[in-house]
């Protein structure tokens, strides 16, 4: 394989942008080793607060050091298989299961690092990484039951979407805050009883004259005045699951003069609860194995954001197309064809 090479995205240095911090780089292929696959990938997911927190050096849990590669999530078809390997054969459909499979077009990696999926199509993409994120903080994280009332912010995106979905089949009544006509009438086609599009309506009021003390599960990525809204509304016994705070992502954080969130929830007996995938991977597994055979099953319908990004140099403006809050659905970039 002498002078044979691929292209990555590679960490370089810390700043405040993705774009700033990261660069296009010439990497050579390799051979597998011992239990390890390479991977010719076809789609990579965009994840782009995780991304720019990355840049920033602000994943607390994730030591980074530079040079590093980027990117959580890719899809793609095996090209060789190392010694040893018995889970996977020249031509199966392969994803990745843990950071920094993403941003490249190919990886070579221990086969314990991919999941074996039936085609190279982006639906088992999004469904290994954003849908087992939006199985695990709706129903682990917030211990949802049957027949509860839920609400998502950011209802339209990657996420937002399929944990309406997760909701509905469980006959659960879904509150969606999401931002414009079009985001509006999408979740609704979803089946969300309560689409509050907050361009156009204030979430706070809204939720106070309708959801008054009524939300059992909640799951927050925005922050800001929508996590204020779902605490000050939760059910006796609700959960306000934490996923994110895209809100504070170019400013400092807000720092808030009120009431100390104790005085929400004692009472109640409610509870706030941080989400963070990368500390339950223990999880992933069975998680991604039960998504896949529900989207099998034609359970759960998966959305893609109709802006096309193709090739390695357009994961930055796919980054900054989902920071922007146009996109509806999950941003994926195609990397080459199956």
């Amino acid at each position: 394989m002498d002078g044979a090479s691929y292209r990555a995205i590679q960490l370089e240095q810390f700043a405040r942008t993705f774009r700033d911090a990261t660069q296009l780089v010439h990497l050579p292929k390799i051979a597998p080793a011992e239990g390890q696959i390479r991977v010719r990938n076809i789609w990579c997911g965009v994840n782009g607060i995780f991304d720019t927190q990355i840049a920033r050096n602000a994943i607390s849990y994730i030591d980074i050091a530079t040079p590093s590669l980027t990117g959580v999530e890719a899809l793609g078809i095996v090209e060789a298989v190392g010694p040893g390997v018995a889970d996977f054969a020249v031509g199966d459909a392969a994803v990745t299961v843990q950071f920094k499979g993403g941003y490249r077009e190919e990886n070579t990696d221990s086969a314990a690092n991919f999941a074996k999926v039936p085609d190279p199509s982006r639906d088992w993409l999004a469904l290994a990484s954003t849908g087992v994120s939006a199985a695990i903080a709706l129903e682990h994280v917030g211990a949802l039951q049957d027949g509860e009332t839920v609400a998502v912010s950011a209802a339209a995106g990657g996420v937002g979407h399929i944990i309406v979905q997760l909701a509905r089949l469980r006959g659960c009544r879904v509150i969606a805050v999401c931002g414009g006509p079009e985001k509006a009438a999408f979740v609704a086609n979803l089946g969300a009883a309560r689409v509050i599009d907050y361009r156009a309506e204030n979430v706070g009021a809204v939720l106070a004259q309708e959801f008054p003390d009524a939300i059992d599960v909640a799951v927050d990525t925005v922050g800001g005045a929508v996590f204020d809204a779902f605490l000050q509304n939760l059910a006796p016994l609700g959960r306000l699951v934490v996923a994110g705070a895209a809100s504070d992502l170019d400013d400092t954080p807000e720092l808030i003069t009120a009431p100390r969130v104790a005085h929400q929830i004692y009472f109640k007996g409610a509870s706030i609860r941080g989400f963070m995938n990368g500390r339950l991977t223990e999880l992933w597994p069975a998680t991604r194995e039960r998504l896949f055979a529900m989207h099998a099953a034609g359970q759960l319908n998966l959305k893609f954001d109709s802006e096309p990004f193709e090739g390695l140099e357009t994961v930055y403006d796919a980054i900054d197309r989902l920071l922007s809050a146009r996109s509806i659905g999950k941003v994926v970039v195609k990397l080459g064809d199956a």
